[in-house]
């Protein structure tokens, strides 16, 4: 069962053609989402704006060698194996819907657009399969267990909110893409009914891009290789000190400062402390 190509007997019914405009369409509503979230909040801007004020306040420069090393290091530290978790549990759950969100996107466009037949590898369908309940895995653990333990988020699973909609979307996707591949076998209105709710999440996942956090994945490395930059040549160090985030007074005189930069001394232009608030 898994190792079948669930998009070869939809194939069947829906001209190939029009399974393949499908994925290229959510290809485009992501890469057209991300750009206009980037203009219409600014954010790109925002970002160069602060690495530029940061150079001003540097005390070395770094070398290109330096550079490289920290773009390496930021791939394999804080994008590939998500060092900034310190919660265990909460590190875990996110590898994993991470990893089986790629190998979800990988082995559906492999399926698709190389195997589009029952001749695919079974290899490939059963790491399609894998992926979904990976994603599963990891993205229920977050959301019925981690994310209302206080030390994380502290929201109950019930209680939703805007940012909600990437995670959710995405269960979605997968959960029913999932259900609907073992309903096939079987066919009927259960399947049916399945592929319609696999279709209108994926939709909601790739096509909501501008309101939910499915950007915040290509702009979290970027942010990570700044940290370190800034660390690395000594901006961060130089930059003014405001003082206590915490005390009222300061919170009154600079009221976009988050709750959660905690107690330690804030340094302006960044917005960040010397110790980078951490994801628990």
């Amino acid at each position: 069962m898994f190792a079948s190509n669930p998009f070869a007997d939809l194939a069947s019914s829906i001209p190939l053609g029009v399974i393949q405009g499908y994925v290229v369409l959510m290809f485009l509503l992501v890469v057209g989402g991300t750009i206009f979230d980037v203009i219409h909040k600014k954010s790109g801007k925002y970002f160069f704006d602060k690495a530029k004020a940061a150079e001003a306040n540097r005390t070395r420069e770094l070398s290109g060698g330096d550079k490289v090393g920290i773009a390496v290091q930021t791939a394999v530290v804080d994008v590939a194996t998500s060092a900034e978790f310190c919660n265990p549990k909460r590190r875990i759950a996110h590898l994993m819907t991470m990893y089986g969100f790629i190998l979800f996107i990988l082995t559906t466009i492999a399926l698709v657009f190389a195997y589009p037949s029952d001749a695919a590898p079974a290899s490939v369908s059963i790491l399609w399969h894998l992926g979904a309940l990976s994603v599963m895995i990891g993205g229920y653990w977050f959301w019925f267990f981690i994310r209302v333990d206080i030390s994380a988020e502290g929201n109950p699973w019930y209680k939703l909110v805007k940012a909600d909609l990437f995670i959710l979307s995405l269960l979605g996707t997968t959960t029913f893409g999932f259900l609907w591949s073992l309903a096939q076998a079987s066919g009927g209105v259960i399947a049916t009914l399945l592929l319609a709710l696999f279709v209108v999440s994926s939709l909601v996942l790739f096509g909501g891009v501008i309101w939910s956090k499915f950007a915040h994945m290509f702009f979290k490395p970027a942010a990570a290789y700044n940290k370190r930059i800034v660390k690395a040549d000594g901006s961060l160090e130089n930059l003014p000190i405001i003082g206590d985030l915490s005390d009222p007074e300061l919170q009154k005189r600079y009221p976009d400062i988050p709750e959660y930069m905690g107690t330690k001394p804030g340094y302006m232009g960044l917005g960040i402390k010397r110790e980078a608030p951490r994801h628990y």
